[in-house]
Parts: C-alpha cells; sequence; structure tokens
C-alpha cells in the first residue's frame, strides 16, 4: 500500500524532529509501505527550502517517490476544494493531494487531518 506523505510531516523531518523521523520509518521498515508524496506537496517543500538545504532535501526527497498530476486528478480536486473550503478551510494542495489518493490509493499521513474531511480518503494523524 502506499503511504501519501503530507508536506507538513516532510518538513518537521527536514527540520529534526524525532517523531517524524520515526513514522517514515516505521512506515517503510515494519509496515513496508511505499512512501509516496504528492507533486503539490514535493512543490512545498522544494520551493521554500534554502540554498544550504538543497542538498540534504534533495537526498531524503529521493527516498519518497513523488506521483504526478493529471488532468483527471486535477479536475477531481476542483470538485474536492469547492465542497470542503468553506467547511474545512482546506487548500488547493490538500485537494489535490486528496484526490491522487482517490485515483491512485493509499493513505494520507498528515498533522492536519482537518483538511482531508472526505470519506472516500483514508487518513491517519502522523503523530499525537
Amino acid at each position: 500500500m502506499r503511504a501519501y506523505i503530507d508536506a507538513d510531516i516532510l518538513i518537521w523531518h527536514l527540520r529534526g524532529e524525532e517523531e517524524a523521523k520515526k513514522l517514515l520509518v516505521h512506515l517503510r521498515d515494519e509496515e513496508q509501505y511505499e512512501l509516496y508524496t504528492g507533486a503539490m506537496q514535493r512543490a512545498e517543500v522544494v520551493f521554500f527550502m534554502k540554498p544550504e538545504e538543497e542538498e540534504a532535501t534533495g537526498l531524503f526527497l529521493s527516498q519518497i517517490k513523488t506521483e504526478s498530476v493529471d488532468q483527471e486528478i486535477v479536475d477531481k480536486a476542483g470538485v474536492l476544494y469547492r465542497k470542503w473550503y468553506s467547511s474545512h478551510g482546506i487548500d488547493v494542495n490538500d485537494a489535490i493531494l486528496a484526490a491522487t489518493v482517490m485515483q491512485t490509493g493509499g493513505r494520507i499521513y498528515t498533522l492536519n487531518t482537518k483538511h482531508f474531511p472526505m470519506s472516500e480518503v483514508l487518513v491517519q494523524k502522523g503523530w499525537h
């Protein structure tokens, strides 16, 4: 099964948060998930990294597959965004990740479970 890692967990890992590291190692080694992230979540990480973070960030992200975004995902994400924005404050990136998981299967791991209220999407909080 695919474990889609939201940008918040990726960023916390890069900042040295031990809980993020434990989660990723557990998913990969013990649960034997394939680690994925969405294209927009990868963008959130690489767009805002500092020049001195490029090498470590690139090495880290090379261990996580990035799912591409196609027309079907964008169109489904638009439906999700319009449905859930006003009540749950989801953003475009959340909607695209949810639509990606709906198309490819898997589970989203995030610290912001409120942003994924869709009953069709499996979501789990990264840690408490």
